[in-house]
């Protein structure tokens, strides 16, 4: 394969197979908190620490970690106290990220828009040796937090206040799901781009879902999901010269669709199987249909 003989296609691919475990990984949680979209408001955050970065000539993938863990923690922060402006607030802190950005990148030297729109989008052809080490000590991080906390995190996300009566510190698990989100947000901007990792993090759970109810093997799928997607959309982009970010999650979007149209005939096998197991449901008493229980 010509594809494995270039460098900077075997840190791509590389780079797509973290993506495409991490993303799902904390996506699960994101998705049973009914925080589906808080990958897309990190990712405008994080564009103030990639504008940062390059101001002042410093990594911008840690400066986006950086500045992205200081977003999600100050969202946490405004979910549990912002309760009646909270929309407002989050609202100005995403747009802010966002102008913030634009604004850095400008006033860096020999900077301007052109220069955002790999980490936006991805790039395949940009993604350094220094990034991949960067990518790589951040998903071993989302690994160990998904993995090692799945009971906790699995807990708080289905029921804060079950969790809270079990001793379960409900706040910490809370900011630490939110930190792993906003890091697997800078894990994933070189490969699918700022503004389309949230796809990642929340399609491929919901195309898991479509095939399984429990935890484990909805996480399992999901995360086999988005580590086919990313590797096939990185094939594709290098192949079609077409952008590897939209090509990404073009490809989550249909394997979404599939396994949904594969799934409506299997649960209604399911719920026919499950109704000629237990029929006595559906069936009237025998006694109380001749009326010799009833006084009739």
């Amino acid at each position: 394969m010509d594809i494995l003989n270039y460098a900077f296609m075997q840190r791509a691919l590389l780079a797509a197979v973290l993506v495409g475990v991490t993303a799902p990984a904390i996506g699960i949680y994101l998705v049973q908190r009914r925080q589906a979209l808080m990958g897309d408001g990190i990712g405008h955050v994080a564009m103030t620490g990639v504008g940062l970065g390059f101001l002042l000539s410093w990594s911008p993938v840690w400066m986006a970690t950086l500045v992205s863990v200081l977003g999600a923690v100050l969202m946490e922060l405004i979910r549990w106290y912002g309760r009646t402006r909270g929309d407002i607030a989050l609202a100005m802190l995403f747009y802010g990220g966002m102008a913030g950005g634009v604004m850095f990148i400008n006033l860096a030297p020999g900077g301007s828009n052109a220069n955002l729109t790999s980490y936006l989008f991805g790039s395949l052809s940009t993604v350094s040796e220094s990034d991949v080490t960067a990518i790589c000590l951040l998903a071993a991080f989302v690994v160990l937090v998904t993995l090692g906390l799945r009971r906790q995190l699995f807990a708080v996300s289905q029921d804060e206040e079950f969790a809270r009566v079990t001793g379960l510190p409900v706040r910490a698990l809370n900011l630490l799901t939110a930190v792993t989100a906003a890091v697997t947000v800078t894990v994933a901007m070189r490969v699918v781009g700022l503004l389309l990792v949230s796809a990642l993090m929340v399609v491929p759970v919901a195309a898991a879902q479509q095939l399984s109810r429990s935890f484990a093997a909805t996480f399992a799928i999901a995360v086999a999901i988005g580590v086919t997607v990313t590797l096939g959309g990185t094939a594709t982009s290098y192949y079609q010269d077409v952008p590897p970010g939209a090509t990404i999650v073009l490809l989550t979007i249909g394997a979404f669709i599939v396994l949904t149209a594969l799934a409506a005939p299997l649960a209604r096998r399911r719920a026919r199987a499950a109704a000629d197991a237990d029929p006595a449901e559906c069936r009237v008493p025998a006694g109380r249909a001749a009326g010799d229980e009833v006084g009739v």
